[in-house]
């Protein structure tokens, strides 16, 4: 085992490189090329020039380590190229340049089912992924128990898997990859097949096992949320190649576009309004341009308010219009809204409302704002005049000379920071 700073090296990746040729599916054996080979002659087309076939790199280039206790979280667009990288840790694909060196027993989960024999019972299937593993069936007998309750399959477990439906399948994979004796877990979204409930239930049991537990996760996922939860770790891939790795809050920021603030001066057009956000609005009411007023740039310290001019043009006279303003998280988690407390009348032609917009209950981060214009219309009833996604990009930082000031954790206590409880004895 090597260790580096008294860490104990689990996954080395080194120079790993996947290339395919596009427009060819490669059989790799001699009884696959011969039916190729019958089927062109068939229909009389011609194989394509070696040197003419598009060749397509699904990883070039990526080094990475994990140490021991690590829970890693790789996250990227699709064609990134994460599935590719499971696959070939998990030994399931071949590199075609690189080496991956694991350094524990591995269970592996990358698509629901995976490593299950479909006549094979549940119960049969939990004694052999065990003896792959290893485990003797005493230590598999141990643990039945508690994989049987886990899966909530009581009732199924000695039925062929091959009757089994997605959710099942994912519930039996998952709990046998967590209950079982394998030091390096791979997982890729396959929790999201299960209900609503067990996913629950898999993320809350993954995030207790990372704070007691020196099990490493390997882990990929669309859910920003729960990568925050879960990774201590977060590597992002971009066609192919490693573009960031470290701190998860920085990643999830790289990977939703979120450094990218807008200017103080925006002017909206129809990419601001996507059609599926338009339904019901008519034109008598437009929001044209949004400027930031007394601010260089939208970075603003927790204790500050930002004050956003916005120019807005009515066909006609339109009554008691306010302004509100919904706040997304980098992770694409709606947050917070804020609500106008005033509704002005505006009249036919142009005109400028001034909006401020208080930062006091968000924690330091990226945020972006909707925002959503309405009209009043008696008893409360609110009608949508116009809106703009998103209509304010911006970024939070820490007020370090406030009273009380912490270091605000986003992954245990949020994006938003209320006031603060009051105490005294009695």
């Amino acid at each position: 085992m090597e260790h580096t700073e008294d860490r104990k090296v689990m996954i080395r990746i080194s120079g790993l490189k996947k290339r395919y040729r596009l427009g060819r599916i490669g059989s790799g054996t001699l009884q696959g090329e011969l039916k190729g080979w019958l089927e062109r002659r068939r229909s009389g087309v011609k194989a394509p020039a070696a040197g003419k076939r598009s060749i397509f790199y699904a990883l070039n280039g990526v080094d990475l380590t994990v140490y021991k206790g690590e829970k890693v979280g790789i996250i990227g667009r699709n064609g990134a190229g994460k599935s590719t990288l499971l696959k070939i840790v998990s030994r399931i694909t071949a590199p075609t340049e690189g080496t991956v060196d694991l350094y524990g027993r591995v269970t592996s989960m990358l698509e629901v089912g995976t490593g299950f024999h479909g006549d094979m019972t549940g119960r049969e299937n939990i004694y052999l992924n065990g003896a792959i593993l290893g485990m003797t069936r005493a230590e598999i007998d141990a643990k039945m128990d508690d994989i049987i309750r886990f899966a909530e399959l009581e009732d199924f477990i000695d039925t062929p898997v091959k009757r089994y439906s997605s959710g099942m399948f994912v519930k039996l994979g998952f709990s046998v990859a967590f209950h079982l004796d394998s030091e390096i877990v791979i997982m890729d979204e396959v929790l999201a097949v299960g209900d609503m409930a067990f996913q629950r239930k898999c993320i809350d049991s993954l995030i207790k096992t990372s704070r007691d537990d020196e099990r490493t996760i390997f882990y990929v996922s669309h859910n920003m949320s729960t990568i925050r939860q879960l990774c201590d770790r977060c590597v992002v891939l971009d066609k192919g190649k490693v573009v960031f790795n470290g701190d998860v809050d920085q990643a999830i920021g790289i990977y939703m576009g979120a450094w990218e603030l807008m200017p103080t001066e925006v002017v909206y057009g129809p990419e601001h309004r996507p059609a599926d956000r338009l339904a019901g609005v008519d034109d008598r009411f437009t929001m044209e341009q949004m400027i930031l007023a007394d601010h260089a740039n939208s970075i603003f310290h927790r204790n500050e308010t930002a004050t956003l001019d916005i120019r807005c043009s009515a066909r006609e006279d339109v009554k008691q219009v306010g302004f509100r303003f919904e706040i997304w998280s980098e992770d694409g988690s709606k947050i917070a809204t804020s609500m106008p407390r005033d509704y002005t009348d505006f009249s036919a032609g142009v005109s400028t409302a001034r909006i401020r917009l208080p930062m006091s209950h968000l924690t330091p981060g990226r945020y972006s704002a909707d925002i959503l214009a309405f009209q009043v219309k008696g008893a409360g009833y609110e009608f949508k005049v116009d809106g703009v996604y998103p209509g304010f990009t911006f970024q939070v930082e820490p007020a370090r000379d406030e009273e009380n000031y912490v270091e605000w954790n986003h992954k245990y206590w949020g994006a938003v920071r209320l006031d603060d409880n009051t105490m005294e004895l009695l």
